[in-house]
């Protein structure tokens, strides 16, 4: 069964909810989430979103700021068009209720690594929530808004799968598989677009909830759109180490509040042996570090103290942290906190232009799973949020504009299951999930070399023959599905990494310590 409306957005955060609030006045717009509505990264989000505010603070220097973090691979268009349109998205989120933290009658703003100035503008330490709230709110009582949760997607519909067989490329919509049926449906529309977030569960260790296995940006390369950068995956310093509770974590504000990492044996402080900065330096370079010291004396974790901040303080600027520690036995008033470093951001992804545009017509993609040119080699505290509103709005309007350039979707043939069984080998999927997750932190992690990421590319190739016999065969799960865009894209990051012989940003390799003098994108053609 086929369902039909006028634009169709796979991912419920805050890039897919800006993107349907933008556009539900005048058309109608199904959203699907893979699971709950508030499942995504957005909700997760504990840092703020940036945007200038301050007196004596400039558009000029949070595009300075951005473009020293992303180490000149960004593009400058990019950069300039995001930083000159924050200030407007804060307020619209302000319109729409979200209760940022204020001082005086001004909002009050925090610092973070890399930024100049305080300019992130916050709901205490849990931004994401409040703002994934606010948007959802919106949307629910949007009489143009379906909102679809548990659509597991599978593949884009493009003009290969009309019923007059097409290879012009256009995406038509998507297939998906329902949790609650476990039957595949069709949703087709106008125009398509993706806000399907990253791929931070490729690694063992990552801040990134369960479903961000990569999904759009596998869908997007299968169906034949440009990939770029995805070598340059984002390290966030600071997890929480616990083996209960595996993605917790410990926002960047607490070092930029006054927070200092500590080797726990001695408690010497040692990033002021890595950078003059010391714990303030951009996240690559103090994950880095993090890394050097856990390696060279075979510990477990590092500590991060700010007890010596005393408990009030830490009370009112951390309470949502403070409180999680306690229940896992931890005050963060009276001890350190054990960390790890941990997948944080994809920072490549999907090609896209000012508007959003994929290669493919009929297709956007807005958000953690594009590329849009802003982050560049490394991503800049708090400006992924930020990233998600205005592209979100940049697709809307583009869709808008051209709305009568956009045709109607042809029939669409359905879903063959013909010639598949249900599986009798589910232990397959976990045992290679893991297997992925395992060798992409050791192989592909925050330093690399050329030798452990071809031993990484010789596992993918196994691993996609056995999971391309296995889907050829069986009935499509949401397990199998996820597990096949996870391959997928572990497999565009390491080939992206190979194909890089500098370090830059997020890429360290030990085979080519030094930067070359030009700055360029990888991009990766189907």
């Amino acid at each position: 069964m086929t369902k039909t409306s006028d634009v169709l957005i796979i991912g419920s955060g805050a890039a897919g909810l800006t993107a349907a609030l933008n556009l539900a006045d005048r058309f109608k717009v199904t959203v699907l989430a893979k699971g709950a509505m508030n499942e995504g990264s957005t909700a997760w989000a504990q840092g703020g979103i940036a945007a200038v505010l301050e007196e004596g603070d400039t558009f000029e220097s949070h595009i300075e700021d951005t473009m020293i973090a992303g180490a000149g691979l960004n593009d400058r268009a990019t950069v300039e068009f995001v930083v000159t349109q924050a200030p407007a998205a804060i307020a619209r989120l302000e319109e729409l209720g979200v209760p940022f933290a204020t001082e005086g009658n001004a909002l009050h703003l925090t610092r973070e690594g890399g930024h100049s100035h305080r300019r992130i503008v916050h709901v205490a330490d849990a931004t994401g929530w409040a703002v994934q709230e606010a948007l959802q709110r919106a949307a629910t009582d949007h009489p143009n808004i379906t909102l679809v949760p548990d659509m597991v997607a599978i593949d884009l519909a493009t003009g290969k799968h009309e019923e007059r067989y097409s290879g012009a490329g256009h995406v038509w919509g998507v297939y998906a598989v329902n949790r609650a049926t476990g039957r595949v449906e069709v949703y087709t529309a106008r125009a398509t677009i993706l806000a399907t977030g990253g791929a931070g569960r490729t690694y063992l260790f990552s801040t990134a909830p369960r479903g961000a296995t990569g999904d759009g940006i596998a869908m997007a390369w299968r169906a034949g759109c440009r990939v770029s950068n995805m070598e340059m995956m984002q390290f966030h310093p600071t997890c929480l180490y616990n083996l209960e509770v595996k993605n917790f974590l410990i926002t960047e504000a607490v070092r930029g509040e006054g927070g200092h990492l500590l080797i726990p044996e001695t408690g010497y402080r040692f990033m002021p042996d890595f950078d003059p900065r010391l714990e303030l330096a951009p996240r690559d370079v103090v994950a880095r570090a993090i890394d050097h010291e856990i390696k060279r004396l075979g510990l477990d974790y590092v500590h991060l103290d700010i007890s010596h901040k005393g408990e009030a303080f830490i009370r009112e600027h951390f309470p949502n942290i403070h409180e999680k520690l306690l229940g896992l036995g931890i005050d963060m008033t009276k001890e350190p906190i054990p960390v790890v470093p941990a997948q944080h951001y994809t920072c490549g992804g999907v090609v896209v232009d000012l508007d959003g545009r994929t290669d493919l017509p009929g297709l956007y993609a807005a958000g953690e799973c594009s590329e849009s040119g802003l982050h560049g080699a490394n991503r800049l505290a708090s400006n992924s949020l930020l990233e998600c509103f205005v592209f979100g709005e940049a697709c809307a309007n583009h869709i808008a504009e051209h709305w009568d350039d956009l045709p109607a979707p042809p029939p669409i043939r359905a879903w063959d299951e013909s010639r598949v069984e249900d599986s009798d080998e589910e232990v397959v999927i976990k045992q290679n999930w893991t297997e992925i997750r395992r060798f992409m932190w050791n192989y592909v992690g925050i330093v690399r070399t050329t030798k452990r990421l071809e031993r990484a590319q010789h596992r993918i190739r196994m691993l996609t023959d056995e999971v391309n016999d296995y889907y050829g065969h069986f009935r499509v799960t949401p397990d199998l599905i996820e597990l096949r865009n996870l391959l997928q894209t572990a497999e565009l990051i390491v080939r992206s990494a190979l194909h890089r012989h500098e370090s830059r940003g997020l890429h360290y390799t030990l085979d080519y310590p030094d930067l070359l003098p030009q700055a360029i994108d990888t991009i990766l053609v189907p």
